[in-house]
Formats: structure tokens, C-alpha cells, sequence
């Protein structure tokens, strides 16, 4: 007998991957066959904590898009206009491809009247095998820049599920990659924290679970309560939590070192035996899915307005500090709402579209809001389809599905699968396959106390963020034209995919937010080749500097080896939890050491807007 356990969380840093690992390891000690999966394929953490013998490694490729061949192209722009992606630009007599924007959907190849695509195996990963005691370990490595891919690349490890019990480690959020990894699972468990931030990205994941038909179980870790806000949500949800753990910095510091909790700090191993037992039992019977409450878009626009949502604004662009992170949870949006207030009046953009928390501390009013689209949903039309499947023999998501009745063939859309590239609507002869704009998100513009806001919020289980993301960008320039400030901050997203790149693109300075762990270093490693690859001058703060000072002094020597800058360091520091729950940065909240630290990074970074 098989059981998937997927291990999710509504944004990085809730420790998602500190319960797997030890979820893991004490199911293991039971004698229990254990599988580890980690599907955070553009930040896994897993092999860090369980140090597998990998012994064996394999690219993963795929067949695709490289450019046009000049001799047999016309530049008809019509592979430009089919793609959903922005990933192609067709000017006078030369096609550009822009291979970070791709999601080799085929689109481009489907439409070219003169069969003028190249296309050729691209590497988007690389996957690894190996054994972890008596734990079997896989896991992937994103290709840098390569975002687009994560679901594909998530596929490929699940390929790898055996007989037993399946760890899944989810990427953190609501997105495509999300989706993948936990729609087939038999028990979705949600980590959260119960602080404003966790409390609010908890109610995204949770809605993103039923909507594809999960009811979850919530673990809580680092669990100080300040107030009842957390248990009132789950209480009125009905949401059943499996697990607790204590905020204990002997926790952090034992984590930070990349040790199991169960080995290192054996008063901690009934309670993850016990939560242990509790998640297989749970995940043994059949739950029923409770019915969202809440659409995740409004009603107030019935159709979208391309022309208000596309355009975009020519004249001079503001300078741009973009503050990201290798995974969420660094304190990414506290720097940022703290950077804003010490501004005093500063262009103010929020592109963590998947799990947008900047809003929480800086209480926008809204100016103007509008719904985004970045791809299409696509419907067969059963009495119009013939059943030649060639929109199944086109899709390159397995999107499209085959049932057979009666000896006859039906084909249907499965949208959890589908990410609106139109294909299947492209290449139908029959004209069977209906399109429309698909909803994915809204968009706002915004008045806050330290300046006008751009921000976003993406649909639940949607895709296309990066495009969001750039709209987002789009409208910011837009407010610096209306204030005439030029000088801007932006709370980018987690992580290398997607929404990173475009949250990169076009800035001016990068400032990245890592925490002394071992999967801080990896993971900041992962995001330095980001920053390197697309030429961004960057610097990084380390956060809680003072839980490890051994890993910290690593940090230093690896932000040399990339020839980016040390801009200081923030000590630990629970004040930062207070001040989110009055909605104030914490340099508006209190004097002290961390605060101080804080202006002194801002002096740092200011004159890169200046430049």
C-alpha cells in the first residue's frame, strides 16, 4: 500500500521542510518503508537535513523553442501573438526569443505557417537518487532562470513515489508547482506560524487545497500565540491541527546547523512521533472537502480590460532597490516596509504576487483595481469534437484527457494540469475547443502613509505570475509618472522562478535577505547565480545573524566568491512579530539593536537609487 503526504506551507520559512525531514526520519526509526520526495525544486532543502548517498544523477530536457530559421521565415508575427507567455518579439526582419519567459508550450511551433521553429533539448534540471539510512531521497535542482519549468520538473520527481509512505515536499505558496506536487496526495499538511504573515498566507493555502479537492491538516510551528487570532480561524474553518511546536531558539539553532530536532534534542521526539502518528492516521481515511466561502477574484469587473491591463508607460522609469530573498520567510517584507518608512516618501511595489504580505504592515487604501489575465481557459465542445485527438497528441502539460465509453473516445480538459497556453484551441480543425480570458488575479493601485503602492494578488492554484508580476512593475511606472517621485522599493517575490525573474528585470539593485542555516547558504547560493546571470549588482543582509555565528562568517566568504556586497546584519529578535500585529514596521514600533541595524543597511543601499 502507497500514501502520499504532501508537507505545504502558504509562503517559505514557516519550516515545511524542518517538519518533513523529521516527520521522515522518526517514521523511518518505525521500521515504516519511507520515500522522500522534495518537489521544492527551485529551493530543495531536504538532502541538507537527511544527507542522502546520491548514487545516481540525470538531466532533465526537454524539446524546445530556440529561435526561427531565417531561410524559411516570413515574420508573419504570428507565433508572437499565440504566445501567452511574452517569450517571443518579432521586430522587422528578426524574431526574438526569450528562452526565461518559455514554458515550451508549443504554441509558436503550431501556428508558423512555414514550419520556420528550431527547436532543441533543453536542460531544465537535474534530478537525483539516493538513500538516506533506510529513507529513499529524490529530489531536483531547477536549472538557474529556468522558473517556467517547476511543474515539469516536480512531475519528474513524483515519477519516483514507491510502495510505502511518500514525504512530499511541496514548494511553499499557491501556484502551478503547488498544485502539481499535492493534487494527488492522500493528506495535505499546512505549516504555519501564528503571526499576521502566517496567519494570512495559512487562509491562501487552505483555499488553494479544496479548490483541487484536499481537505487539509495544519501543523503550527514556532506557536507563542499573541493573541487568539490563529485558533479562532481553524476553530471557525474546522480545520484540524495535527501538530504544535514550541518557539524554541534551541530549535532554530539546532535547524540552523542542518540537525534533525528527533536526534539532537531527544525532548522533542515524542511530540514528532505523536504527530507522526496522527498525519498516517489521518491520511488513512477519506475526508470530505469543505466549501470555500470566498471567490478569490471579485465580481466588480465582469470582463478585462486588455488595453488598461497591457499598457505600458514610456518616459524615464524609477530608480528601483528590488529586495528578495532565496526563500521566503528571511524577513524580506519587514526590511521592506521598514526601508519605506525610512524613506519618509518613496514609489512602493509589491511583486510577491503568490503570497502578498506587505499590505498587512502598510494598510493600503485602494485608488484603482482592475482584473489581470495571463492566459486563457480552454473548454472541448462535445458536440462539436470528433474525437481525432490531436489537441491531446499537442499538449505538452498532459492536460488533455482521453475517456473511452461504449468504444468511443470523449476528450475533456483537466485544469489543474492546463496553464492556458491555447494549444489545444490552435491546432482544433473543428473549431471544438472554446477560449476565453482567463481570470488570475487582481491588480491595485494604492495610497499608503509612506507613498502610492502597486501590488497584486494572484487567483488560488493559478499560474502566470511573472506576468503579474510585470504588470505590477507596469502600474509602478505609471504612479512615478502621477507623483512624480522617482525613487522606488520593491518587495519581490521568493525564490528563482518565475515571478523572481521578473521581479529582477530592469532593477537597478538587488539587496537579498538570507538567514544563517544551511539552507539559507544553499539557497542564497541559488539566488546570487540569478542575480549573476542576469548582471544585477547585488548585496545581502544576513537576518538573525546572532543564532549562528559560524554559518554567518560562511555567508560572508560566499557573498565574496560572487562579488557581491555585505550590506550588514540584523540580529534575532522577536520584536519584529509585535510589530506586525500592531500593522506598523518595526523601526516605527521600537528603538533597539535590530532597528538600529536596520537604518544602517538603508544608508547603505540609498544612494543605489540615486545613481
Amino acid at each position: 500500500m502507497s500514501l502520499q503526504i504532501a508537507v505545504s506551507s502558504g509562503k517559505g520559512g514557516t519550516g515545511k521542510t524542518f517538519i518533513a525531514t523529521n516527520i521522515a526520519a522518526v517514521l523511518a526509526e518505525k521500521g515504516e518503508p519511507v520515500h522522500y520526495l522534495d518537489c521544492d525544486v527551485e529551493e530543495p532543502n531536504g538532502h541538507l537535513f537527511l544527507n542522502p548517498l546520491i548514487h545516481e544523477q540525470e538531466d532533465v530536457t526537454l524539446l524546445s523553442p530556440v529561435g526561427a530559421d531565417e531561410e524559411k521565415c516570413i515574420f508573419c508575427g504570428k507565433c508572437a501573438e499565440a504566445c501567452h507567455y511574452n517569450a517571443i518579439t518579432v521586430i522587422e526582419n528578426k524574431v526574438l526569443f526569450f528562452k526565461e519567459l518559455c514554458h515550451v508550450c508549443g504554441a509558436c511551433q503550431a501556428v508558423c505557417p512555414v514550419d520556420a521553429i528550431v527547436e532543441e533539448n533543453r536542460k531544465i534540471g537535474v534530478l537525483k537518487h539516493g538513500k538516506s539510512s533506510s529513507i529513499s531521497f529524490h529530489y531536483a535542482l531547477l536549472e538557474t532562470a529556468e522558473g517556467g519549468m517547476s511543474p515539469r520538473l516536480v512531475k519528474k520527481v513524483k515519477e519516483h513515489a514507491g510502495e510505502g509512505i511518500n514525504i512530499l515536499d511541496s514548494p511553499p505558496g499557491t501556484t502551478c508547482p503547488v498544485v502539481e506536487t499535492i493534487k494527488d496526495a492522500d493528506l495535505c499538511v499546512l505549516v504555519t506560524d501564528p503571526t499576521p504573515f502566517g496567519i494570512h498566507d495559512l487562509k491562501l493555502a487552505v483555499d488553494m487545497s479544496r479548490e483541487i479537492g484536499k481537505e487539509p491538516v495544519v501543523v503550527v510551528n514556532r506557536a507563542d500565540y499573541k493573541n487568539d487570532a490563529l485558533q479562532k480561524y481553524l476553530k471557525e474553518e474546522k480545520i484540524e491541527v495535527v501538530g504544535e511546536i514550541p518557539d524554541d531558539r534551541s530549535i532554530a539553532e539546532t535547524y540552523s546547523r542542518g540537525d534533525l530536532v528527533v536526534e539532537k534534542l531527544p525532548k522533542y521526539k515524542k511530540l514528532f512521533e505523536e504527530m507522526a502518528d496522527e498525519i498516517i492516521k489521518k491520511s488513512r481515511q477519506k475526508r470530505v472537502v469543505k466549501k470555500r466561502k470566498d471567490k478569490d477574484i471579485t465580481d466588480m469587473e465582469q470582463k478585462i480590460d486588455k488595453e488598461k491591463q497591457d499598457r505600458t508607460f514610456s518616459g524615464r522609469k524609477p530608480k528601483e532597490l528590488v529586495v528578495i530573498s532565496g526563500k521566503g520567510g528571511t524577513g524580506k517584507t519587514s526590511l521592506v516596509a521598514s526601508f519605506t518608512a525610512l524613506a519618509g516618501r518613496i514609489l512602493i511595489a509589491d511583486c510577491d504576487v503568490d503570497a502578498a504580505d506587505l499590505h498587512l504592515i502598510l494598510k493600503p487604501k485602494i485608488k484603482e483595481r482592475g482584473t489581470f489575465s495571463g492566459s486563457v481557459l480552454a473548454e472541448i465542445d462535445q458536440e462539436k469534437c470528433t474525437a481525432c485527438g490531436r489537441c491531446k497528441q499537442e499538449c505538452r502539460f498532459s492536460a488533455v484527457e482521453e475517456k473511452i465509453s461504449e468504444g468511443k473516445s470523449s476528450f475533456f480538459i483537466d485544469q489543474l494540469a492546463c496553464e492556458g497556453c491555447g494549444v489545444c484551441h490552435l491546432v482544433c480543425e473543428d473549431n471544438a475547443v472554446k477560449i476565453e480570458d482567463a481570470f488570475n488575479g487582481e491588480w491595485f493601485l494604492s495610497e499608503t502613509r509612506h507613498g502610492p503602492m502597486s501590488h497584486a494578488r494572484l487567483g488560488i492554484a493559478e499560474e502566470n505570475s511573472g506576468r503579474l508580476v510585470t504588470l505590477v512593475r507596469n502600474k509602478l511606472n505609471q504612479l512615478g509618472q502621477e507623483s512624480s517621485l522617482s525613487e522606488a522599493v520593491i518587495d519581490g517575490s521568493p525564490g528563482t522562478g518565475c515571478p523572481v525573474i521578473s521581479s529582477l528585470t530592469g532593477s537597478d539593485y538587488a539587496l537579498i535577505v538570507t538567514e544563517p542555516t544551511v539552507s539559507g547558504v544553499h539557497d542564497l547560493s541559488r539566488i546570487l547565480d540569478v542575480t549573476a546571470h542576469f548582471g544585477i549588482p547585488s548585496g545581502v543582509v544576513v537576518n538573525k545573524y546572532d543564532i549562528n555565528l559560524e554559518m554567518t562568517e560562511k555567508i560572508k566568504t560566499l557573498i565574496r566568491d560572487y562579488n557581491a556586497e555585505y550590506m550588514g546584519k540584523i540580529p534575532y529578535d522577536r520584536s519584529i512579530t509585535d510589530a506586525q500585529m500592531q500593522g506598523l514596521s518595526v523601526v516605527e514600533y521600537t528603538e533597539s539593536p535590530m532597528t538600529e541595524a536596520i537604518k544602517n543597511i538603508w544608508t547603505k543601499v540609498k544612494p543605489y537609487l540615486s545613481i
